[in-house]
């Protein structure tokens, strides 16, 4: 699938690192250094614009690494940029460590993921089937 980009930063394109990577890195685009203190949040710019085809979603999500190693992680993971969406891709970046974070032009600072999706309709109904589930809830279904 090709999709159209324009690139406003100063860094290659995203690109899969890997023949199996389901995500392409996103790097931060910024003039000069920003610190994320502790429990702080920043929306990150990246200087991507995107033009994706109805039907196809991006998923901006936390990188594994930073967020095992210091505590950075995307907010409202995963993200989603909709296919008529024409704004700079942003990462909301949130700092979930107890010690400052710098982050630097051309940092990695999560992944993208290129997904298809469905539209739904609603079908107002009186009932709904029933499962050996049925109403049990978060966790229901775990080790207790």
């Amino acid at each position: 699938m090709k999709i159209k980009i324009i690139n406003k930063s100063n860094h290659d394109l995203p690109h899969y690192e890997t023949l199996a990577s389901a995500g392409m890195d996103l790097r931060a685009n910024l003039s000069e250094p920003r610190i994320l203190k502790p429990l702080e949040r920043s929306i990150v710019g990246t200087g991507l614009f995107i033009e994706l085809p109805v039907g196809i979603e991006a998923q901006v999500r936390p990188r594994s690494g930073l967020a095992a190693k210091k505590g950075i992680t995307v907010l409202n993971a995963p993200g989603t940029i909709d296919a008529d969406y024409r704004g700079e891709v942003g990462v909301i970046l949130v700092n979930l460590s107890n010690e400052d974070f710098v982050i630097n032009n051309g940092e990695r600072i999560a992944q993208l993921v290129i997904a298809k999706h469905e539209r739904a309709e609603w079908q107002e109904v009186d009932s709904l089937s029933e499962t050996s589930r049925g109403e049990g809830g978060f966790g229901s279904t775990g080790v207790k």
